[in-house]
């Protein structure tokens, strides 16, 4: 139970995205006004500039950290027991690849180009409806007046400049290495984070059996999946699950 938990919360830190809230529509022409501003600080092709080649390099030097770590970090993180650990601290799954898949590193390396050039392929389309939420989000921010004075900035050459580069900035090799640095760091954090959600969950019952329903439940739940009720089974317990 623990180590799926832990399996759970990581999946969870790395997919979740914050919950979006109805939003008041703005004014029409505070939209109007906003939207020079942001065709400054987010023209068309913004995403292939950030993405394009920067991201690849950053993703590159994150896996060139990631396979120097210890496998012991990556064990810990999915529960295996500290006394089991014994001596894997100075092993590195670059030091396994080398082994098991010498290709590993130009493999994956490889493949995620290959997506990263999707997903760029894939942002140029997404791109349209995320100026559309800026221009709304500058629009409830700012007031006309402070929209205008925005515009205006960026008509002077220092503002014209500051437009361009503001969002490139988040992609700056500076900021990209702070980045990198905090993946090992975070890394070496999961345990202790995952332990710290698993017990803010410990006065909560335990999630139900299938043998814990009622029959109109069961009924329910195998309309949802699609099954029969009588197809509904309870998984084999796991040994770190115990009794109920």
């Amino acid at each position: 139970m623990r180590q799926a938990f832990r399996s759970s919360v990581i999946g969870l830190a790395l997919l979740a995205a914050p919950a979006v809230h109805a939003q008041s529509v703005p004014d029409a022409a505070r939209v109007a006004a906003a939207r020079p501003v942001v065709d400054k600080i987010f023209p068309v092709g913004t995403y292939r500039r950030m993405m394009d080649g920067t991201l690849s390099k950053m993703m590159d030097s994150m896996m060139d950290g990631v396979m120097k770590m210890p496998i012991a970090q990556f064990a810990r993180i999915g529960g295996v027991p500290q006394d089991k650990l014994a001596g894997l601290d100075e092993t590195s799954m670059e030091q396994i690849s080398a082994i098991i898949d010498p290709n590993f590193r130009e493999r994956t390396k490889l493949g995620m180009d290959a997506m990263m050039a999707s997903m760029v392929d894939m942002m140029d389309g997404f791109e349209p409806k995320v100026r559309d939420a800026l221009t709304r989000a500058y629009a409830r921010k700012f007031d006309g007046k402070q929209l205008g004075e925005l515009e205006s900035f960026f008509k002077t050459p220092t503002g014209d400049l500051y437009a361009r580069e503001s969002m490139m900035m988040f992609m700056d090799p500076e900021i990209m290495a702070e980045m990198q640095a905090l993946m090992p760091e975070m890394m070496k954090k999961m345990p202790e984070m995952a332990a710290k959600a698993e017990a803010a969950t410990k006065s909560l019952p335990p999630p139900r059996k299938i043998a814990d329903l009622s029959q109109e439940e069961r009924g329910k739940l195998a309309k949802l999946l699609g099954v029969k009720a009588s197809d509904l089974k309870d998984g084999a317990a796991t040994s770190d699950e115990g009794p109920n």
